[in-house]
């Protein structure tokens, strides 16, 4: 860890640094037995998420311990469908199980109030940012679009994503009309953040994997250049990372329509191709 500043900052700037930033996106959970006896306080894991106090607490374990370079806020990617108006609960062995879909008026109304809705959220945020010192950096996080979709259109972790592209086809307006107020809404949940103290915002695109070309550019890509753009319209300027998970043939396409100034890199990420998109963007992952 860098004493006199944030590397992470500084490598998102594009400094080239001796000793690269460390931090790895599930550094806070399970593995750690003061999460497990922290969790244990807790029954659902919504409310974990929402107690403000208790996700600070899981974010910085992490840090005490290990002294990371970056602190990742603790949540859950589904934060979105809560906020516009979707039951959200997780059973245990089964994951995350969601109600049915609301309105699409209804959810369009929501989405510019989802920061306001998940305030509790940013108040972690500030907590966490009150603890940490200035060599490490606070990432804050949304899901991507197409992987919110996914799962308030399933109302569950979608593990065959063969019936979900099957809708997709039949049913190609409503899923635009669905990634619109998704982007809305999480373009003010990302503005609530850094207005909370977050320092890096990251847009993990979960299920990116897969995906005809065209349907890459319209579900992936395109999407992420919206909500980037909403996000900087509403007035934020931290360095945004996007991670399109599996998606490394098209990595070069994302990195070169997308303004983001880093890109998450999965584990089947060949290292010749990490070599050539440093060249165009900060990387991270591949671990």
């Amino acid at each position: 860890m860098t004493k006199q500043g944030s590397s992470v900052l500084s490598v998102l700037s594009g400094q080239t640094l001796t000793v690269p930033p460390v931090w790895f996106m599930r550094q806070a959970g399970r593995y750690l037995p003061e999460y497990r006896e922290l969790r244990a306080s807790t029954k659902g894991f919504v409310d974990f998420c929402l107690t403000p106090e208790k996700a600070a607490e899981a974010t910085l374990q992490p840090i005490r311990r290990f002294g990371f370079d970056a602190a990742i806020l603790f949540s859950d990617i589904l934060m979105i469908p809560l906020a516009l108006g979707q039951d959200l609960t997780f059973a245990a062995g089964e994951g995350p199980i969601l109600g049915e879909l609301p309105d699409l008026q209804v959810m369009r109304e929501k989405a510019v109030s989802a920061g306001e809705a998940l305030k509790n959220v940013g108040e972690t945020v500030a907590r966490v940012k009150a603890e940490l010192g200035p060599e490490t950096t606070l990432i804050g996080f949304c899901a991507g679009p197409w992987t919110v979709m996914t799962y308030m259109l399933n109302g569950k972790k979608a593990h065959d994503r063969s019936l979900i592209r099957a809708f997709v086809y039949d049913n190609y307006q409503q899923v635009l009309d669905l990634i619109d107020i998704v982007i809305e809404a999480s373009a003010h949940y990302l503005k609530m953040q850094a207005d909370n103290g977050a320092q890096v915002l990251k847009i993990f695109e979960s299920w990116a994997e897969g995906f005809p070309d065209p349907y890459f550019d319209s579900l992936i890509i395109q999407p992420h250049i919206r909500l980037i753009a909403r996000v900087r319209a509403l007035g934020v300027t931290l360095p945004i990372i996007g991670f399109p998970r599996g998606a490394e043939a098209r990595c070069h396409d994302y990195i070169d329509q997308v303004a983001v100034q880093g890109l998450g890199l999965g584990t089947a990420t060949p290292m010749k191709l990490g070599i050539e998109l440093q060249k165009k963007a900060s990387i991270s992952g591949r671990a």
